[in-house]
């Protein structure tokens, strides 16, 4: 009886915590909704919604939920994950070209703005110069969690300002370690005998970050080709979390950044065919845990201490703001940015970042600072936070950053199942759907220019908005059940790697592509597709036999030159695959001795 009554309490109290945990996401996710929706319709942002909703329902608000900070431990995952696929997009090539704005721009935007924020503190308070550089330091870090995800929804990630951005909170991620080694070595608690120096952590950083290069080469993409061959969504989204959540823990268990872990682990797979599948597929949990972050930001930002000292914190974030501000413009103007851009930049990076936190804990075990100092200065960092959405408003007004995505477009998730999906609406897509509609083949038109997309829309073409070439997109579009991909978009955007990606996704699905010219087929590799076609072949075929015609030549010799072009096209295109030059078989084109006779003799 005793064993049954110990089981019967086991399971009731394991159904009252999973009752809880049900009550705290209703009351969480429900906040969220309402605030976002709210926030979004005034044209603040997402993100001053999220914090706000956390205010409302955390133990310093409503009191509807208690603990903020075992939300905030799961809710970090979201800026591992986030960090995950910044590196998706950056391969080693591209890295190393950023070297100069990460660790110049970057390294002196986290010293200037560090020492100038510990001035800052030391003139505002009574603190000691160590408490003040211990409050000052992490106050000069960024918000990537809001950073980058705004860069990504505006499409400015990849911009000049957005890829300088990122170069600077890349190097404030990298720089958590040092600022961690002056805490220790400021530190009034007794040492840790079991802690190990500042030195050995770098030297830990780099063993851990070859040893990630290493294990992508030669056990990530093979395991990703293995699994490719199975064609199964869930297998990719598994792979692609054990991969972030490996290397996020390899880099906590030395003491390091789980974010720089995978960081490491996105850029070690940017040049892999599957980089597509897995930003598709661990994206959507990226953007469930960062509202989560903020959610848990706002929970925490204790009301009674800004209601205690409101014109210190008010002020103290205004002057953090426009300190970070001044800095980075500078600094930017120095490093031959544009006034309009600099400006910007640092209006982007102008708030306290999510570190900040880590560090004021760091800081109050270190017994550098108390609970309340730490309180105090966490409430700035959600304040300035909370100044971005403005900011961002404001910086709309220089140019510096788009105004978000129409709300007014349908996204291919509306289609209705289609038996060919045509990517690209211009002059070379119109002709492939129309020809296809013809034949009474259902068709879904999805393109990324709004202003095609209106101008279809005079012609009665329903038109979806998004980037054809993502795979989501695709599969939300109905490529699992479409019978045929018709890529005719204009320029190279269909590379090697994207293209891979989808073939591997919709395995069952016809692909053809259109390409640019010669060296654009060439750079789409070997894949396995239905057929690509260059874009301006036909046309000056067509265009040269209408030549030959008017020169009264005899239709069997126009047939036969056509003949014979091609088939040294085809053939000189073989040998430029197979030996990865252009020049390749050059001596097989027409001209001069090359030519055929007027009585259809070759007269090479």
């Amino acid at each position: 009886m005793a064993g049954e009554q110990a089981a019967g309490d086991h399971g009731g109290g394991a159904h009252g915590i999973t009752g809880e945990l049900l009550l705290d996401g209703f009351i969480l996710l429900g906040a969220a909704l309402a605030f976002v929706l709210l926030f979004r319709r005034l044209g603040l942002g997402a993100v001053l919604g999220y914090l706000i909703a956390g205010i409302a329902v955390g133990p310093f608000g409503l009191g509807l939920i208690e603990s903020g900070e075992s939300i905030l431990a799961v809710a970090e995952i979201g800026i591992v994950l986030l960090l995950f696929l910044v590196g998706l997009e950056l391969a080693p090539a591209r890295l190393w070209r950023l070297r100069r704005d990460i660790f110049g721009l970057g390294l002196s935007q986290v010293i200037l703005c560090g020492l100038a924020v510990t001035g800052l503190v030391l003139l505002s308070t009574n603190f000691t110069v160590a408490a003040a550089l211990a409050i000052g330091l992490p106050l000069g870090l960024s918000s990537t969690a809001q950073v980058l995800p705004l860069l990504q929804s505006e499409g400015r990630l990849n911009t000049p300002l957005g890829e300088r951005a990122f170069s600077i909170l890349l190097f404030q991620d990298l720089s958590i370690v040092p600022l961690l080694t002056v805490v220790a070595v400021l530190s009034r608690a007794p040492a840790d005998p079991g802690a190990p120096p500042g030195w050995l952590l770098a030297i830990y950083a780099i063993l851990s970050i070859v040893g990630l290069v290493l294990a992508g080469r030669f056990v990530l993409n093979p395991l990703l080709r293995i699994v490719g061959r199975f064609a199964e969504r869930e297998l990719f989204i598994v792979t692609g979390l054990f991969t972030v959540f490996a290397a996020a823990v390899l880099m906590d268990s030395l003491g390091l950044s789980m974010a720089l872990g995978a960081f490491v682990a996105g850029v070690m797979l940017a040049d892999s065919p599957y980089r597509h599948e897995l930003e598709a597929d661990v994206d959507p949990f990226r953007s469930i845990l960062l509202g989560l972050f903020f959610l848990a930001v706002g929970m925490m930002l204790d009301v009674d201490v800004v209601l205690d000292r409101p014109f210190f914190v008010v002020g103290m974030a205004a002057a953090l703001v426009v300190t970070k501000v001044a800095i980075i413009f500078a600094l930017a103007r120095a490093f031959g940015v544009k006034t309009r851009a600099a400006f910007v930049l640092g209006l982007l990076l102008s708030q306290g970042g999510e570190f900040a936190f880590v560090l004021f804990t760091e800081a109050e075990r270190a017994l550098l600072v108390t609970g309340a100092a730490s309180s105090l200065y966490g409430a700035v960092v959600t304040l300035s936070m909370a100044t971005t959405p403005f900011l961002m408003a404001l910086a709309k007004r220089f140019g510096g950053v788009k105004a978000s995505t129409r709300d007014d477009l349908a996204g291919p998730g509306e289609a209705p199942t289609a038996g060919a999906i045509v990517v690209g609406h211009g002059r070379y897509g119109q002709t492939v759907s129309q020809m296809l509609m013809g034949a009474n083949i259902p068709v879904t038109l999805i393109d990324s220019k709004p202003d095609q997309i209106d101008l279809s829309g005079e012609f009665g073409r329903k038109v979806y908005y998004g980037d054809g070439l993502r795979v989501d997109l695709l599969r939300e579009a109905g490529a699992d059940d479409a019978r045929a991909i018709l890529f005719c978009n204009d320029g190279v955007a269909l590379d090697e790697g994207r293209l891979e990606a989808i073939r591997m996704a919709f395995p069952g699905t016809r692909i053809l592509a259109r390409v640019f010219d010669r060296r654009h087929l060439l750079a789409l590799g070997d894949n396995q597709i239905d057929g690509t076609f260059r874009e301006v072949l036909e046309s000056a075929i067509s265009m040269a036999r209408k030549a030959m015609e008017l020169v009264n030549l005899d239709d069997s010799l126009i047939d036969r030159v056509e003949e014979e072009y091609r088939k040294r096209d085809c053939d000189r295109l073989a040998m430029q695959k197979e030996e990865g030059d252009l020049h390749a078989g050059a001596e097989m084109s027409f001209g001069g001795p090359e030519s055929l006779d007027f009585d259809g003799t070759d007269k090479r």
